[in-house]
């Protein structure tokens, strides 16, 4: 199949990419930077670079393509006039808009846990106004939703506050299990899915392993030879003023507060329940050997 993947070489991009090509697709990477096109070319796929922004590049990039993978670009949270929802909800505009114009009919989505909602789940909630969007597309266009849960790789947040102050601080902890997920899980239920028939709109979580605030603690303290490590529960408000005070824009730390406090009264895994699950194969204790690698190197 003719498959076009927006993401650039991210951490799923690249590796779907790569499981794609494996498998015999032809593969047409977007990215908005000159930079990544040997990386991309290198891969075995063709490159399209452009802007998002830019629907006529976005309609050419998709024209011919049997699936169409949709994902937004990240959001610089340190950017005090960056608009979250605004620029999400105008990306999913442009990409409905080049859909109509290809006469693209299938589409993978790289949507979030707290998708299933716009209220209540703090910075995820622009996730279900872009599914909304796409939403409004025809019925012949068949959509599959992923919703992935937390990635293991938002743990390397941690890493200057277990160097400066020895623990990790967040507005929730405990011994109560939750979702986590690698990217390369991410990568290889889209590419599955991919090749599984289209038939009108389905929504699908993609998690690795369920873990606790605490059990996070014990194995990143053990892979970076740390053995007591702690994860402290912090109020709302001393949260939200230490992401402020590294420079947070606010509706970037409130959105954060708000998501980690959704994660505590439930809203945020209110659907995610409803659904059947299968866990993916990397687990924390595989994600820590690189997390240890990582902190080492940096500190």
């Amino acid at each position: 199949m003719n498959i076009v993947l927006t993401g650039s070489v991210g951490h799923i991009g690249k590796p779907l990419a790569q499981m794609l090509i494996k498998k015999g697709h032809s593969v047409t990477i977007i990215s908005s930077s000159t930079e990544r096109q040997s990386e991309i070319e290198a891969l075995g796929a063709k490159a399209a670079i452009g802007l998002f922004e830019d629907v006529e590049f976005l309609t050419a990039a998709f024209t011919g393509a049997d699936i169409v993978y949709l994902m937004k670009p990240p959001i610089d949270f340190f950017d005090q006039n960056s608009d979250e929802e605004a620029f999400w909800v105008k990306i999913a505009k442009n990409y409905v808009q080049a859909v109509l114009k290809s006469g693209v009919t299938k589409i993978v989505e790289l949507s979030s846990i707290g998708g299933h909602t716009a209220t209540g789940v703090g910075m995820l909630g622009a996730h279900h106004l872009v599914e909304q969007v796409l939403g409004e597309l025809p019925g012949n266009v068949s959509i599959k939703t992923m919703r992935p849960v937390g990635f293991y790789y938002n743990m390397m947040a941690f890493m200057p506050a277990i160097k400066n102050a020895g623990a990790i601080f967040q507005n929730y902890g405990g011994d109560e299990p939750e979702p986590w997920v690698s990217p390369l899980d991410i990568a290889e239920t889209i590419a599955e899915e991919m090749e599984a028939p289209f038939n009108g709109r389905s929504v699908r979580y993609i998690a690795s392993e369920d873990v606790s605030p605490n059990e996070v603690a014990v194995v990143l303290g053990a892979a970076i030879g740390k053995p007591d490590l702690k994860w402290v529960a912090i109020t709302n408000e001393q949260f939200f003023g230490n992401l402020m005070k590294v420079g947070f824009s606010e509706q970037a730390a409130k959105g954060l507060t708000e998501m980690n406090v959704s994660r505590v009264n439930g809203v945020l895994y209110e659907d995610y329940y409803k659904h059947p699950l299968i866990l993916g194969k990397v687990k924390l204790a595989d994600f820590a050997k690189e997390f240890a690698t990582i902190y080492h190197n940096k500190f």
